[in-house]
């Protein structure tokens, strides 16, 4: 059995690795090829190239280095249509690997797309190119095959690594040890991102909350995680302007810091699924250009009520939302003292918050896994 894969980024390659450990339980002798990075390797994938080479973001980058992509994308096909595999499998990275798959289907060569696309939320017209593209879609969320049903592609809910990965029960004690925090009093998390672009956006409106919060709870601290070295030298420039509040910048440990957390104020995001994880309060800010944020109420490009995964996943509003001019000091302070005043709240959303943890865990590579062996083996498999 001969299965080749595509991960465009450092969570694809993790989603690639468990799937090639789930795969080999049921199919010890399978090989394993395609575009991975280290993790991929480690499990015996034969990587042509680097998860790397297509680990591009930003516009001027990704036409910068156009040319070195079309040439990529062509090697890759014309390797894989040698090889014949008995099936291709796209991780995320749905710009490289949808065009892909699709030329690959047109050669009879059975394709899968890992990571539907969020259709739910933005440009929901790709599902007629997702249904050229590609043979099935394998969903992270259980919402998300509805939205393939009056399409020709099969849609599965595989369940999110996530869920699998972050335990029902996560205490703060030993998260706080860890990170040599007091452990009896009161912690906010601040996560403005971790994009650069976020960052800017965000982190000064945290930081202002913070400060009202510090004169209400005088022995509150405050910890923020900085997910690159640049991103670690801003955050710690910012705060030289609020000499007055305790906030302890971490690099990367932004799971610790979660975790540490009473309450945690977060970019909207993957991160407000990590925080739903891990059982934490949160209040889940957004901002975006002024022209932006006009362009997408004019032409109502947003195509779901909420902003927060859990808030999505739950089809009602848990946890407040902030989005733009709402997204400043005051509003955030005020929706943290309510989850830190109302312990009877926080008790009910962690409840809420378990459920969803629950429908998530699912054993997302071994179902995955599954998933993919039958479709190898066909209809008559």
């Amino acid at each position: 059995m001969i299965i080749v894969l595509v991960a465009g980024e450092a969570s694809g390659d993790q989603l690639g690795a468990a799937l090639i450990r789930a795969i080999r339980l049921k199919q010890p002798e399978a090989r394993f090829a395609g575009i991975g990075g280290p993790l991929m390797r480690a499990e015996g994938c034969d990587c042509w190239w680097d998860t790397g080479q297509l680990s591009l973001m930003g516009l001027y980058e990704v036409i910068s280095h156009l040319p070195r992509l079309v040439k990529l994308r062509r090697q890759l096909i014309q390797r894989v249509v040698a090889l014949e595999p008995d099936i291709f499998i796209g991780i995320d990275a749905p710009d490289f690997n949808l065009g892909v798959e699709r030329r690959l289907k047109a050669h009879a060569i059975p394709v899968i797309h890992y990571v539907s696309p969020t259709i739910w939320a933005w440009r929901s017209g790709r599902v007629k190119k997702i249904a050229k593209s590609t043979d099935r879609v394998m969903c992270l969320f259980p919402f998300e095959p509805d939205y393939y049903q009056h399409h020709p592609v099969a849609a599965d809910y595989t369940g999110h690594p996530l869920a699998d990965e972050i335990p029902l029960q996560v205490n703060a004690e030993p998260a706080r040890l860890a990170l040599g925090v007091d452990t009896g009093g009161i912690c906010v998390a601040l996560l403005p991102g971790s994009r650069m672009s976020e960052v800017e956006k965000l982190s000064a409106a945290m930081l202002d909350a913070a400060v009202i919060l510090s004169k209400r709870y005088p022995d509150i601290c405050f910890l923020m995680p900085a997910a690159t070295e640049f991103i670690d030298h801003y955050v710690k420039s910012v705060l030289l302007e609020y000499p007055g509040v305790n906030c302890r910048v971490f690099s990367g440990r932004s799971k610790d810091v979660m975790a540490a957390a009473d309450v945690v104020i977060c970019a909207s995001g993957t991160a407000t699924l990590e925080v739903m994880l891990i059982n934490r309060p949160m209040v889940v800010c957004y901002r975006t250009s002024g022209m932006t944020y006009r362009l997408m109420t004019w032409f109502k490009m947003l195509k779901t009520r909420f902003i927060s995964l859990p808030n999505i996943l739950a089809s009602k509003s848990l946890v407040p939302e902030l989005v733009q001019h709402e997204a400043n000091g005051l509003r955030i302070a005020e929706e943290v003292v309510r989850w830190l005043d109302q312990p009877a709240l926080c008790s009910d959303l962690k409840h809420h918050f378990n459920l969803l943890h629950r429908e998530l865990r699912i054993d997302a590579a071994v179902t995955a896994g599954n998933v993919v062996l039958r479709q190898i083996a066909g209809p008559n498999g």
